[in-house]
């Protein structure tokens, strides 16, 4: 599912235009984008947690070159779905 189909769906079950619940949708995306990366966890109770992890310190090998390289720590984001949100799905 795209977002395009996303907005489409939302558009017909509340009967607002398309246009405007693509102005929500893409607001709700920066709202979270901007969260996280002040480093501030997102969450939607009943459906999951946006959330920043962060990533050890690691060494690697580039294999062209025969190398070893070290990945300095760094922060991700990540989602993990609520209970019943995981229940519905399995």
């Amino acid at each position: 599912m795209t977002k395009a189909d996303i907005v489409s769906e939302i558009a017909k079950s509340t009967g607002l235009e398309k246009m405007q619940v693509q102005t929500v949708v893409e607001a709700f995306m920066e709202s979270v984008k901007d969260s996280l990366a002040r480093k501030n966890n997102v969450y939607l109770r009943g459906f999951g947690s946006f959330i920043v992890k962060k990533r050890a310190q690691k060494v690697a090998r580039n294999i062209s070159k025969n190398t070893t390289i070290t990945i300095p720590e760094h922060d991700i984001p990540a989602f993990k779905p609520a209970k019943s949100f995981a229940a519905k799905v399995k």
